[in-house]
């Protein structure tokens, strides 16, 4: 029987992609593994538990993902991001099994102006994207057959996001301010998990770009966010990056194309927008929101 691993499973991401997976892949075993059950940190234990459970395909998605906090602490995001992900690459060598890994528009450093291609150049800003792209050729040298799924900007219900904060802080704040130099494409983890789905079932390998299309700043979403919520008693300014501060240095533009994986897939990734209802109207903060705007 095939058998399918997914480290990283009780994470945002991870929980959709059991759902997607379950009610695609009949007759094959899913096992979800997190922290309690992997230390991807250290090698001879990762190597063991893999070898123990001997998985045909295994989809990685833990990661140090603080950017802020990675910047901090660059040797822990390194022993997570990189080292973490050589153990595992290590592990599914010996037992023959294919390798997922879930990589990040942060090895770019957005400068390009442009949506990048799979076959870009890298060049990081920050620590995260600096791990993970070590994470990535780490990958790349150890096992023969592997996948590598570079995405942004993730939401979803099963964790804290973008979406959460902002309706969090529209709670208590009657304005926001939200950076407007900052370009990507806010990615359901829903619509990213048939995404990954596809890629596995058709058996792709080599490197992807998967989100949601189109094309949007923090600041837009924001004030989309509270169109769509019904919201209009917060006020949504624009603000430079600058002007927050924060450790790690994000890229301008680092929106990532998905015509490859349209292409060999025939998968059609629905706009944020669209993707963004669906998402507000499964969301229980919602009913709150509206009930006082």
């Amino acid at each position: 029987m095939k058998r399918i691993l997914i480290i990283g499973a009780k994470g945002m991401l991870g929980r959709d992609l059991l759902r997607v997976l379950q009610s695609s892949f009949k007759g094959v075993e899913l096992i979800g593994w997190d922290v309690e059950e992997i230390d991807i940190r250290q090698e001879a234990h990762t190597c063991s538990k893999i070898a123990g459970l001997a998985p045909s395909l295994i989809i990685h998605l833990a990661a140090y993902t603080d950017v802020d906090g990675c910047e901090k602490n660059r040797e822990e995001a390194f022993l997570v991001n990189a080292e973490g992900t050589r153990h595992v690459a290590l592990g599914a060598a010996e037992v023959g099994a294919k390798v997922v890994y879930l990589s990040t528009d942060y090895i770019f450093d957005g400068k390009k102006g442009r949506p990048y291609l799979e076959t870009d150049l890298p060049n990081p800003l920050n620590v995260y994207g600096q791990s993970k792209w070590r994470g990535e050729q780490y990958l790349q040298e150890q096992v023969q057959n592997s996948l590598i799924i570079r995405t942004q900007w993730l939401y979803g219900r099963h964790g804290k996001n973008f979406i959460s904060a902002i309706l969090d802080q529209a709670r208590v704040k009657e304005s926001l301010q939200v950076v407007d130099d900052q370009v990507g494409s806010p990615t359901y983890t829903v619509d990213l998990s048939t995404a990954i789905e596809a890629l596995v079932r058709l058996d792709c390998h080599g490197i992807f770009h998967a989100t949601n299309g189109g094309t949007c700043s923090w600041y837009e979403l924001a004030r989309t966010i509270m169109e769509f919520s019904g919201i209009r008693h917060v006020r949504v300014s624009p603000c430079s990056s600058r002007a927050l501060f924060r450790p790690a240095v994000r890229p301008g533009y680092s929106a990532l194309s998905t015509e490859k994986l349209q292409r060999e897939t025939g998968l059609v990734p629905r706009h944020w927008r669209e993707a963004l209802k669906e998402y507000l109207r499964a969301n229980p903060d919602l009913i709150f929101l509206q009930e006082r705007s």
